[in-house]
């Protein structure tokens, strides 16, 4: 019982949080918006940001929404065989349709608990592969890890490529130096950090035989023995080209994703590829952070870059909205439920 609402309690946190950032967002486009109109002279009762981004989620080109959906599928796909790969080099064969069903499982349930489902996607695998849980999740580590890698490759990109005004947002809204130099000025923290790091990192050294020699040492160590071999998967992969081409696909297609978005909205069907890559980037620093689906965080970034490239803030929000439900609700809540019912029929045993 105490379980069941220590989860409803996570559940009903980051459901909080994603629903007043969202309110937030909402709250001041809709400021805006009525400004606006009252500029233009439209009476206040004829003039609903609800209403607008309800006609405008209505009259979206569903032929490009189509392609999207298809291309986060895509990536899906590609996700599995990589993945698949990576078992392989480790001695193990899961079948492809248990790695691609867990995966959109996973997607549905961080709609619920951000990050909760890579454990769950591990727990899915371990359970129909027979494969000890923690060389799963030594794989889903390294998927991770090249997102990460891929992620900072992409933000180098827009930086590069996104010009000037890019380069304004970051330096007046996140300007790393001087967080840098106000640390640096600061030195107690460090001296403080480097002290307790130091006295663990002794207390651990001198334990080390006692820690190794009792039943918790021994199932720690070959956790992370097991966590090793599905970190180290990647080193015996069958193909490293065709490992980094799935790798490089996968955000590829992530980025058309988005650049094809445009086009499901009039008032965004005007902009490049260039700008495509910048909302790409916020769009997807919005989903990390741990909101449900990025429910809020996502709107607000996709909003900020959309700002640079002139589009106004009410049909910015109606754009994120378009992506927002189209991918993160529909598909994955779609396709996660198909998984959660069709996987156990096919586990039977």
């Amino acid at each position: 019982m105490r379980q069941h609402l220590a989860k409803g309690a996570k559940i009903g946190i980051f459901f909080t949080v994603g629903i007043v950032i969202l309110y937030l967002v909402y709250r001041r486009q809709d400021i805006a918006f009525q400004a606006d109109c009252a500029i233009k002279g439209i009476p206040s009762e004829n003039c609903s940001l609800l209403n607008k981004i309800v006609e405008d989620i209505s009259n979206a080109n569903y032929y490009w929404v189509l392609i999207t959906m298809l291309l986060f599928m895509a990536t899906n796909i590609i996700r599995a065989l990589r993945w698949k790969m990576m078992f392989k080099a480790i001695g193990y064969q899961p079948r492809f349709i248990n790695l691609i069903g867990s995966i959109m499982i996973n997607y549905l349930a961080n709609l619920g608990i951000p990050r909760s489902g890579e454990i769950i996607r591990a727990g899915l695998i371990s359970q129909y592969e027979d494969i000890p849980v923690e060389k799963v999740l030594g794989t889903i580590f390294t998927d991770r890890i090249f997102d990460v890698i891929m992620l900072l490759i992409v933000i180098s990109l827009a930086m590069l490529l996104g010009g000037n005004d890019f380069l304004a947002y970051l330096d007046e809204n996140i300007n790393i130096g001087e967080r840098i130099r106000q640390a640096l000025q600061q030195p107690w923290l460090i001296v403080g950090f480097c002290l307790v790091t130091g006295i663990l990192a002794l207390v651990v050294w001198k334990s080390r035989r006692r820690i190794a020699g009792s039943t918790l040492g021994q199932k720690m160590i070959n956790l992370i023995a097991g966590f090793g071999d599905g970190v180290k998967s990647v080193q015996h992969v069958s193909s490293i080209p065709l490992f980094i081409f799935y790798t490089l696909a996968i955000w590829f297609i992530y980025y058309l994703m988005m650049y094809f978005a445009f086009f499901t909205f009039t008032p965004t069907s005007h902009l490049g590829p260039t700008a495509g890559l910048v909302v790409f980037v916020f769009g997807s620093l919005g989903i990390l952070i741990p909101t449900p689906g990025g429910m809020g965080s996502y709107h607000y970034l996709v909003g900020e870059a959309l700002a640079m490239y002139g589009i106004n803030g009410s049909d910015a929000f109606s754009f994120a909205n378009i992506v927002f439900f189209s991918i993160q609700i529909f598909v994955n809540i779609f396709f996660g439920t198909i998984a959660i019912l069709l996987l156990p029929a096919i586990n039977k045993e």
